[in-house]
Order: structure tokens, then C-alpha cells, then sequence
């Protein structure tokens, strides 16, 4: 199996954040602070803030979608202001 470096990434979670050194085909792999693992972030802090705070913000950006595809303008829906007697 081959292993394309330029691509590949490591961290290490761990509290005192300290850089990995691992090199393959005499090529250092990158140290990121955080890493995206099949849709979860992984930091190198071991904290959740980051998560929670993607995932507000895919679920926000999901209702405005909806929302745009059922406004009433897009529907052909008419209405009209009822008129008040004023007294």
C-alpha cells in the first residue's frame, strides 16, 4: 500500500500540546491542531468545542435551506390584511 504524505496529517492529543515527529519516505508529516475523522474533529486539546460548534452550525445552515424552499412567496399562497374597524 502506498501512503501519499502531502496529504497526510497527524496530531496528538495531549495536554501539554506538543508536536509529533514522524517521517516517512524521509518526509515529516504536518502537525494540525485538529483533524477531521470521518465528519468528527479531533483535536490535538482533547476538547469538544470545536465539535459542538461545527455541528450548530451544519444543523443552522440545514433549517436556512429549508427555509428558503418553503416561504410562502415560493408557494403562490395570497394574503390579504384584514381589515379593523377602528372605533
Amino acid at each position: 500500500m502506498e501512503m501519499n504524505v502531502e496529504k497526510s496529517k497527524v496530531t496528538r492529543n495531549s495536554k501539554p500540546a506538543s508536536p509529533v515527529q514522524i517521517m516517512i519516505d524521509q518526509k515529516q508529516l504536518r502537525n494540525v491542531e485538529y483533524v477531521n475523522y470521518f465528519g468528527c474533529l479531533i483535536t490535538s486539546d482533547a476538547r469538544c468545542a470545536h465539535e459542538i460548534k461545527s455541528r450548530i452550525s451544519m444543523t443552522r445552515a440545514t433549517f436556512k435551506k429549508k427555509k428558503k424552499k418553503t416561504s410562502f412567496q415560493k408557494t403562490g399562497l395570497k394574503f390579504t390584511k384584514k381589515k379593523t374597524s377602528e372605533m
